[in-house]
């Protein structure tokens, strides 16, 4: 009889250890923050869940009701799930979810990967959200070819279709939608631009991609980049390398803004570093607007309440770049992340009488524009934005619930 009743413990104890395997619930805290349209991660490295055996689907509890929420799973040196979460999660307030064993419910969007000449496009629902330029673009006939570029963000759509970059404009060929090249820097005392490429000192190339990852909840690809100095001793060399990691999220605002990470990690191959010398210019992240913003139809807003005519050389955690589009209003609200250096970061904000008083929009969070910065051999130097790329309005309130959500995620606690 003691016999069975062990074997029979034994039995419960196995049983009870296979289902805590194939369930897992926790909670969403928003903390001391309002939440909005927020990515979450739920670390699952010690949750023992049997994810190879099984296959998974969150929900959201709702009282009794279980209501599917698209997730993600990141396989690497940890599982690590990933889901929005949608809409408003007021300050103190909480979400409940369960992970468990089921058979999992299809999404009814996804964001694609696309192969396209020249490069990669994330497209939502048939809206293209973006395209990276991995193939050279080559300036127009008759302009110095000293100008042809690689790597950089261009188109960049709003929801409604508009395009809202800029490359190659006439007043400045080496503007290129969306970019960051490093503009004064020494190499060994000698001077290197890789920003002005007329002057033939340096460009930026891609190389090839290292991943490319496509989901439900987001997708996206890390591109190695190399800032190139012509002038070096011999063949040219590589003077940076740089990882650019873009990914879209899918947070189904009702077609009515995309959310975008651009993250990079440089990394200099030369014994001697390279010195990034403090100016206006240069890194971080770079915007030309279209050509249909100017002055007297286009808007900034800082997070430290500055506009256009203020925002130049100041700080700020975000930034509204806004202007007229064919659906009505289109803008990015950039957001640096507190872990950047010279957070909150300097900008640059072209002054309204740029390019013959027409005040053509151009924007830049600007690490280097108070302080030089020195990138020393071997080590990485990351710096991490996000962009909410929308229609209509932004308010204040909203801009600043965005960034909470970027800069402090909300917490997970297991039950």
């Amino acid at each position: 009889m003691r016999i069975k009743t062990s074997l029979f413990l034994c039995f419960l104890i196995l049983s009870s250890g296979l289902l805590a395997r194939q369930e897992l619930r926790f909670q969403v805290l928003a903390g001391d923050y309002d939440r909005l349209d927020c990515p979450v991660s739920v670390d699952l490295s010690s949750a023992d869940l049997e994810l190879n055996n099984h296959q998974f689907q969150l929900y959201q509890l709702d009282g009794k009701k279980e209501i599917p929420v698209a997730s993600q799973l990141e396989s690497g040196r940890s599982h690590r799930l990933w889901f929005i979460l949608n809409g408003e999660l007021r300050k103190g307030e909480s979400r409940r979810y369960v992970y468990k064993a089921s058979e999992p419910v299809a999404s009814d969007s996804k964001i694609v990967l696309a192969k396209t000449h020249g490069g990669v496009k994330l497209v939502l629902n048939e809206q293209p959200i973006l395209h990276y330029q991995s193939e050279e673009v080559y300036p127009p006939e008759g302009v110095d070819p000293l100008f042809k570029r690689s790597g950089f963000i261009h188109p960049l759509w709003s929801p409604g279709g508009e395009e809202l970059t800029r490359i190659q404009a006439p007043d400045h060929y080496h503007h290129y939608g969306i970019w960051g090249p490093w503009t004064k820097t020494h190499i060994k005392g000698r001077e290197v631009d890789f920003w002005n490429l007329l002057k033939g000192q340096g460009t930026v190339r891609f190389a090839n991609f290292l991943s490319e990852v496509e989901g439900p909840v987001y997708s996206g690809f890390s591109a190695l980049q190399e800032h190139i100095d012509f002038g070096a001793v011999g063949a040219d060399q590589v003077a940076l390398t740089e990882v650019l990691d873009v990914c879209a999220w899918n947070i189904q605002r009702e077609g009515k803004a995309w959310l975008v990470d651009y993250s990079s990690s440089l990394n200099s191959l030369l014994d001697s570093g390279i010195l990034l010398d403090a100016y206006r210019y240069g890194g971080g992240i770079g915007f030309r607007a279209t050509e249909k913003w100017t002055k007297d139809n286009s808007s900034v807003l800082t997070s430290e309440g500055k506009d256009r005519l203020a925002a130049d050389g100041t700080k700020a955690r975000w930034c509204i770049v806004e202007g007229e589009s064919a659906p009505g209003r289109s803008g990015i609200l950039f957001m640096s992340h507190p872990t950047n250096r010279e957070y909150p970061e300097p900008m640059r904000v072209w002054p309204v009488d740029a390019n013959g008083g027409r005040g053509d929009m151009y924007f830049q969070f600007c690490p280097i524009r108070h302080n030089d910065w020195v990138i020393e051999h071997g080590k990485n130097y990351s710096q991490k934005y996000r962009m909410l790329v929308f229609d209509g309005q932004l308010t204040e309130a909203e801009a600043e619930q965005y960034w909470q959500a970027f800069a402090f995620p909300p917490q997970v606690s297991f039950e």
